[in-house]
């Protein structure tokens, strides 16, 4: 089955560990995330999460 086309707007988020996701622009926040100011396509923003999250482990592990 092929994937539905996705025209939605999504916006990149991160949570107080620097740990990223997408979220869609038009819903409320969850709680504990923040807009980190890109906005785009789901894979325009899974692209930016795939230059800017470099390393995986939480904030408070990197010592």
């Amino acid at each position: 089955m092929p994937e539905l086309e996705d025209d939605r707007l999504y916006v990149v988020v991160a949570n107080h560990e620097e740990q990223y996701s997408i979220w869609l622009a038009d819903r409320d926040m969850a709680p504990g995330w923040l807009e980190t100011g890109f906005r785009g396509s789901r894979q325009e923003c899974l692209d930016h999460i795939a230059k800017v999250w470099t390393d995986m482990r939480p904030r408070s592990s990197r010592g």
